[in-house]
């Protein structure tokens, strides 16, 4: 069944404002509605479909979104459903980062933040959790995850160097041979033709604005494509990266304000990485102002989003045969692999950014490890850690209830 245009936006729009929960909850949705509720995709399309996603940088529910769009209406399908799942969301950040600039100093709501930051490391634990289960299911791969947490906590290494080699080990390390029949290789005229235009289309305004000296949405945009790049394993995985990049390299935004970016990303719907709209449009108003915020967000929006779209018109009529390519996923569970690693690095930092004020950490040639001053823990911020975890894992309390309940109990603690 071909649904009209009137009728995608409608399901698609849906699917947006309602995709709350992360990256599970909105897979799980649009399976309902696309596969359960209509007709519109069966069963093994949506599955491989997914599969593919996950092997491609980028936020892999949005990407999805954009498949079938595209399964079902083209490029021009493709485009209204990615964009729509993430619209609702963006505007939701925009009002966000507003009212954060105008209030975000204010006691009480400094308060409700720490709330709000108690179950951020709740939350990254959780995702560490579940996805250290569904990866580390051999010592290979577990070897992998603990040399990629070494290497970005001792030695902080890059984030990208760290996936590229752990996708090198797993394509050439794979046991796995290719079927003997693999479909014909396609044409290659439109697929460079493709990815000329969506490249040209992604990167051409970054270019303009680095050549009429827009400095700071430059710096933005280039960073954010790059981040674009090397986002396998969703947000959680690039988010220690972003921090270093945009707190300590480019002192765009504090430490506690990245933390309250991921905080407020975690309430609106849409995939978690919309944290780089808050994270531009924070920046954008600390040096400029409201009018230099929306810029700065839309190229945020621009850089991060735009590739999603060249990654899926590119590689979606190949799926069948990415599909016959084993080496392709075993380069993935090394990927994913390493991920554990780098998010158990996140989970670390944001304990310590939230539990304790002093950090000053040790170092020895390209050592360099963070340890607290254990005299400067913040009690408030423990016992609202442990109150986040009761709730999340003892309680199986939901996402949106904990976090208000968390931000309430913050402010009930200082006015105590």
């Amino acid at each position: 069944m071909i649904p009209s245009f009137r009728e995608l936006i409608r399901v698609f729009g849906r699917i947006g404002l309602l995709s709350f929960g992360g990256p599970a909850a909105q897979i799980s949705l649009m399976h309902q509605e696309l596969v359960e509720k209509r007709p519109w995709l069966d069963e093994q399309t949506y599955l491989r479909a997914l599969s593919l996603c996950m092997l491609l940088p980028g936020p892999e529910a949005m990407q999805l979104a954009t498949y079938a769009g595209w399964r079902l209406r083209g490029v021009t399908g493709g485009l209204i459903a990615g964009s729509l799942f993430v619209l609702p969301g963006a505007l939701v950040i925009a009002v966000l980062v507003s009212l954060y600039a105008a209030f975000g100093t204010l006691p009480l709501v400094q308060a409700g933040f720490l709330g709000i930051k108690a179950t951020v490391i709740i939350i990254v634990l959780q995702a560490l959790r579940n996805l250290s289960n569904k990866a580390l299911t051999d010592v290979e791969h577990r070897v992998i995850a603990g040399l990629a947490f070494l290497g970005i906590f001792v030695f902080n290494l890059p984030f990208p160097l760290i996936i590229l080699c752990a996708a090198i080990w797993g394509y050439a390390t794979s046991k796995e041979h290719a079927p003997t029949t693999v479909a014909p290789s396609p044409n290659l005229e439109k697929p460079v033709r493709t990815a000329v235009f969506w490249l040209i289309i992604w990167l051409g305004p970054l270019i303009v604005l680095q050549l009429t000296g827009q400095e700071l949405l430059s710096d933005l945009g280039w960073f954010f494509a790059r981040l674009a790049v090397v986002t396998f394993g969703g947000a959680y995985a690039v988010l220690a990266y972003m921090t270093q990049t945009v707190v300590d390299t480019y002192h765009w935004i504090s430490t506690d304000q990245m933390i309250d970016a991921l905080g407020l990303a975690e309430t609106t719907p849409g995939p978690l990485i919309l944290v780089t709209q808050f994270v531009a449009m924070l920046s954008g108003q600390i040096a400029g102002g409201t009018s230099l915020a929306l810029a700065a967000g839309l190229v945020a929006l621009w850089a991060t989003f735009v590739p999603c779209f060249l990654w899926i018109f590119l590689a979606a009529p190949h799926l069948d045969r990415i599909a016959a390519r084993p080496r392709l996923g075993a380069a993935m569970q090394g990927i994913t692999a390493a991920v554990v690693g780098v998010i158990l690095n996140l989970s670390v930092w944001f304990g310590l950014s939230v539990l304790f004020t002093s950090i000053p950490g040790w170092h020895w040639g390209p050592v360099s490890i963070p340890l607290p001053d254990l005299t400067t823990l913040d009690i408030k911020a423990l016992v609202l850690t442990i109150v986040a975890g009761l709730l999340i894992f003892r309680m199986k309390s939901g996402l949106a209830t904990t976090l208000g309940f968390m931000t309430l109990a913050g402010i009930g603690l200082q006015i105590l």
